[in-house]
């Protein structure tokens, strides 16, 4: 039997050490590969068309290119790869030019390791991960745009969702985990699974930030 395959990262980040730190960190974890490093964005996409990672773990505030820059390059190669940005500030204007830009996800620095790998495995498989504070100020925002025109209305959904369904997207939308929906509405973690691979699909969705996003246009959360 063949092993299992293990997520390939690329670290990104401009200071040595929290690279190495890092490097060190996650080669603990048996499903990890650091498979590069580079300390700066240009570098990050000369790497990634060669060692074509799962994942990058992407700092902003770099020399030469930044990881918003970086992100925005990344999407039009088609690499299938996943950027979780990993920094040490959370401002406003910063997380929401990271997403728009194709991020999957936003943690600070500061997040404890159990916390890192976990969002690690989750973005490669697609989820959308964010530190508490950055999912609340990300639908703060979504509440912000949704309320700017009131006279606008929402176009309805071909298939509505259920009602568990939008259960299970208000609670995505407020930056729950599957494990974390699944104890507030006492389902299993697959049932969570089930529920969100078909408000994915009712919604057009790729991802779940995409969810969110389209679920606010919706008028849905």
């Amino acid at each position: 039997m063949n092993p299992p395959k293990k997520l390939r990262l690329l670290l990104v980040d401009d200071q040595s050490l929290f690279r190495e730190a890092l490097r060190t960190l996650l080669s603990l974890q048996p499903d990890f590969e650091i498979v590069a490093e580079a300390e700066n964005g240009e570098r990050a996409l000369a790497l990634a068309k060669v060692h074509r990672p799962d994942v990058i773990l992407m700092d902003l505030r770099m020399p030469v290119m930044g990881g918003v820059e970086a992100t925005r390059r990344l999407t039009p190669l088609a690499l299938g790869v996943r950027v979780v940005v990993l920094t040490t500030f959370d401002e406003d204007e910063e997380v929401f030019e990271a997403l728009r830009a194709g991020a999957v996800g936003y943690l600070l620095k500061a997040c404890s390791a159990e916390k890192l790998c976990e969002s690690v495995r989750a973005a490669a498989k697609g989820t959308a991960v964010f530190e508490p504070s950055v999912a609340a100020r990300l639908l703060s925002e979504l509440n912000r745009l949704g309320s700017h025109d009131p006279r606008r209305a929402a176009p309805a959904l071909a298939d509505p969702l259920s009602e568990r369904e939008l259960a299970v997207l208000k609670l995505l939308a407020a930056g729950c985990s599957n494990k974390e929906i699944g104890a507030g509405l006492h389902i299993t973690e697959g049932t969570v699974k089930n529920h969100m691979t078909n408000v994915l699909g009712k919604l057009g969705a790729l991802d779940r930030t995409q969810a969110a996003l389209r679920a606010r246009e919706l008028g849905l959360v």
